[in-house]
């Protein structure tokens, strides 16, 4: 869906499975949330927090976080010494939701690709699972990304 103005309430609505929607993310939110990460957001992520600040699935797990969440968790995840001793640099990846295992869904963080990534705590592998943040949740919500 790169390049076309998505209404994300509704690519997310007409998907078989059910979501929540949280009311949008105020403008200030994400102005902070690209402060404290020291990047924007990338545009589909910033529109789609803009309708709704996170989504969730059925069963309450995070599809997509809130802005809050996306600042905190990057932040956190980018300032513990001891991941940095573990991990490869979590700073090229923008995480933006968590597959409900330890796994978290990511966009890349200052490069203009909209490609959906994975990253396993396990083992440190980042993956490639969608090609856009639209097609990412159809596949979420259709099974297509089971993890």
């Amino acid at each position: 869906m790169e390049g076309e103005s998505a209404v994300w309430t509704e690519v997310v609505t007409a998907l078989p499975r059910t979501a929540v929607l949280r009311p949008s993310a105020s403008e200030p939110s994400l102005a902070h949330c690209a402060t404290v990460l020291g990047h924007p957001l990338p545009a589909d992520l910033v529109a789609l927090l803009r309708e709704t600040d996170g989504i969730e699935d059925e069963y309450g797990d995070g599809l997509v976080w809130s802005a809050e969440n996306v600042a905190s968790t990057n932040r956190s995840l980018r300032e513990d010494s001891e991941f940095s001793a573990l991990y490869m640099p979590f700073a090229p990846l923008l995480f933006f939701a968590d597959a409900g295992n330890g796994d978290l869904f990511a966009l890349l963080a200052t490069i203009d690709r909209p490609d959906v990534f994975v990253w396993d705590h396990e083992n440190d592998s980042r993956t490639w699972v969608a090609p856009d943040l639209a097609t990412y949740l159809d596949w979420r919500l259709t099974g297509r990304i089971d993890l």
